[in-house]
């Protein structure tokens, strides 16, 4: 292809994806001028992000100053060599030097405005905030966004359930995203184009210069005068490449929208000779599994306790949602579950947060979960030795008594206190809470995820590498598409979602500096 022929559209600046890293990008490309087009698969925006609670963690900001926090990147800094090393240090470096203004940047527009939100950073190391440097979107009146509402994927629960949005604002990631593609039209220079299933990247003279979609009318070639940024998710929707690539759990499991993120971009950007990493990881969570064999983010427990196959505990339950999920790939065995064990003391409820909820009547119904009137009862309906699961309670309840777990040190952690029920705690340790008020109930847990966190490789400017470690000219990835800096630990609430979008961010503003 030469000379632009056999183009259907020409843009300076193509972002394939529409979550909170795509439509930030798009938005500072729009927000400089280029002409820029936004290419979305399905029919509605913002992908995992629309589904996710919207924490940014994006550490020194003037929204962390409005709030008093005292944050800064250098303590940021501090947190991520201590957790991460300095293997990634160019690329931690430019996430930190750029967080902040593009805070600024996006805080000048009137149509975003963010507010601090309590959330502990997930590690114990110097220069973590106990009370977390998170921040989140204001909620947003759905009359803003007109006609443009219904643009905006929902909420998980009722998207799954083919609802729209509830009459009331949007909030949390709907509000993101709400926000960024309110403020994206308002620039004059952007284009939305939804059901663009984009599954090539087309080369000329060694450059990528467009992508090749498919859409209800046929297959379109768009051409790229700046560059083409992929920002799409990674490959969790598919279980061919998860199992090529040593990922555990299953498609069904992972909270992504259904039917996306099946790793063409993936496929195409290899194919184009673009190097990859950290294709085993993914940004796991425990999932309660739910009666269609999917799966509910589940975080911020308040009681119960988790057993594996032997009927013992086998971590600290109230670890955060990604630690928890690798002490359950260690100890859930080939189909990657453990139960959580609980008692009536809630009414027969799960005493967690499940994203989406489902009725206990179901899952009872269905057989996701057990109930019984005794622990050993419990134990032969779930599988697990009777002996020992009776053992298992016995010993929790000495630990609730005293206040001590002995065994993994719940409690011990702000963020495991974050939680907790500490005002009607039953005892010296919020977050060891007895079990001893039948019947019993068991939840069966597996192992979910928010998307693979592996992917491209990108340098600081987020430049697609290839093998040899050069930069693919004109090709760009953020987010889930791109390989995560932060490698295999998850650091606070709102890492993927804040680099997403400071490297979408750092990707346009290189290619704005690019000579046409």
């Amino acid at each position: 292809m030469r000379d632009g022929q056999d183009w259907d559209a020409t843009h300076d600046v193509i972002v394939v994806g529409s979550g909170a890293g795509a439509m930030t990008g798009a938005l500072t490309a729009a927000g400089d001028g280029l002409g820029t087009v936004v290419l979305e698969r399905t029919a509605l925006l913002g992908g995992t992000s629309a589904y996710s609670g919207a924490a940014c963690w994006l550490p020194g900001t003037q929204v962390q100053e409005r709030a008093g926090l005292g944050d800064s990147a250098e303590d940021a800094r501090d947190y991520l060599r201590t957790l991460l090393g300095d293997s990634e240090a160019a690329r931690r470096d430019a996430f930190l030097r750029h967080a902040p203004g593009l805070v600024a940047r996006l805080e000048d527009d009137p149509a975003l405005a963010f507010r601090w939100q309590a959330f502990p950073d997930y590690v114990a190391a110097p220069g973590r905030m106990d009370a977390g440097r998170s921040f989140v979107p204001l909620d947003l009146d759905p009359a803003e966004l007109g006609d443009l509402a219904g643009l905006v994927r929902p909420a998980v629960d009722r998207d799954r359930a083919g609802q729209g949005h509830p009459d009331a604002p949007l909030t949390q990631g709907r509000a993101l995203i709400g926000r960024l593609l309110l403020a994206l039209t308002r620039t004059g220079n952007a284009h939305i184009r939804t059901r663009h299933h984009v599954t090539g990247l087309i080369t000329e003279d060694g450059r990528i210069t467009g992508v090749e979609a498919r859409t209800p009318h046929g297959t379109v070639r768009i051409r790229a005068r700046r560059g083409v940024l992929l920002a799409a998710g990674g490959f969790e929707g598919d279980d061919t490449l998860r199992t090529e690539h040593g990922v555990p759990g299953r498609a069904a499991w992972s909270m992504a929208p259904g039917g996306t993120n099946t790793g063409e971009l993936l496929r195409a950007a290899t194919g184009a000779g673009a190097a990859t990493a950290l294709l085993d990881e993914a940004w796991w969570c425990p999932g309660t599994e739910l009666p269609d064999g999917s799966a509910a983010f589940t975080l911020g427990l308040r009681g119960g306790l988790m057993v594996d196959g032997s009927g013992r505990r086998f971590a600290n339950e109230s670890l955060p949602y990604d630690r928890m999920g690798r002490a359950i790939a260690a100890a859930g065995g080939a189909d990657a579950s453990v139960h959580l064990v609980f008692d009536s003391r809630e009414g027969g409820a799960l005493p967690a947060i499940t994203v989406p909820p489902t009725a206990p009547a179901e899952h009872l119904a269905a057989g996701t979960w057990a109930r019984a009137d005794s622990p050993a009862g419990l134990a032969g309906l779930i599988g697990v030795p009777a002996a020992a699961l009776t053992a298992t309670l016995a010993r929790f309840n000495g630990f609730a008594a005293s206040g001590t777990d002995e065994d993994h040190h719940r409690g011990e952690d702000p963020y495991d206190l974050f939680f907790a029920n500490r005002a009607g705690a039953p005892g010296p340790n919020p977050c060891l809470v007895p079990l001893d008020r039948p019947p019993y109930y068991a939840a069966r847990l597996v192992l979910a995820d928010l998307g693979t966190k592996g992917g491209l490789r990108t340098d600081p400017d987020a430049r697609v590498l290839d093998t040899a470690g050069r930069p693919l000219p004109g090709l760009y990835a953020a987010g889930n598409t791109s390989a995560s800096f932060t490698g295999r630990v998850y650091p606070g609430p709102g890492v993927p979602i804040g680099t997403a979008m400071v490297f979408a961010s750092l990707a346009v503003r290189h290619m704005a500096g690019r000579a046409v």
